[in-house]
């Protein structure tokens, strides 16, 4: 699996998730909080493999340098709300307006990244690059994953 198929794969998890954690309701707590959890842990995975090795290997590259300075610009909003949903209760009736706004985020985000970053880097890697950065980031988001999952629960 390439990088850019590998990032569209995680695309499409988080916006399944997003989409049921939309459609639950304060007295969901239960399911809110699984969910929350859930994504937090996908997204927080999914921005590492950006983070440290897409965007760096993309940014090498002039025709898209600001695309991925925008990039880590809206993982920073996305990581300042995720903050905010965690520190309160998931029955607070701000909550799910919030959330509602990182759902609205994350979704600009991913058409940014489908739309403009990912024909910039079909432009500038040949496949066996795409293929070699994809071989890495995965090998390095299932070593993600491992360390999420022995995490303390207040550390995620």
């Amino acid at each position: 699996m390439n990088a850019i198929q590998l990032l569209t794969e995680d695309h499409r998890k988080v916006k399944k998730l997003l989409d049921e954690l939309e459609s639950t309701t304060e007295r969901g707590v239960k399911t809110r909080t699984e969910l929350f959890a859930t994504i937090k842990t996908e997204l927080t995975v999914h921005e590492i493999i950006e983070e440290e090795i897409f965007y760096p290997a993309l940014k090498q590259h002039p025709k898209a340098k600001d695309i991925v300075l925008e990039a880590y610009e809206e993982h920073h909003v996305v990581d300042t709300l995720m903050g905010e949903l965690s520190a309160l209760p998931v029955d607070d009736e701000t909550w799910g307006a919030k959330a509602k706004v990182m759902k609205e985020n994350i979704e600009h985000h991913v058409e940014e990244e489908e739309g403009e970053m990912f024909p910039k880097a079909r432009q500038v890697f040949d496949d066996a690059e795409l293929r070699q950065l994809g071989e890495v980031m995965a090998a390095r988001k299932e070593q993600a994953m491992n360390e999420m999952a022995q995490a303390p629960s207040a550390q995620r």
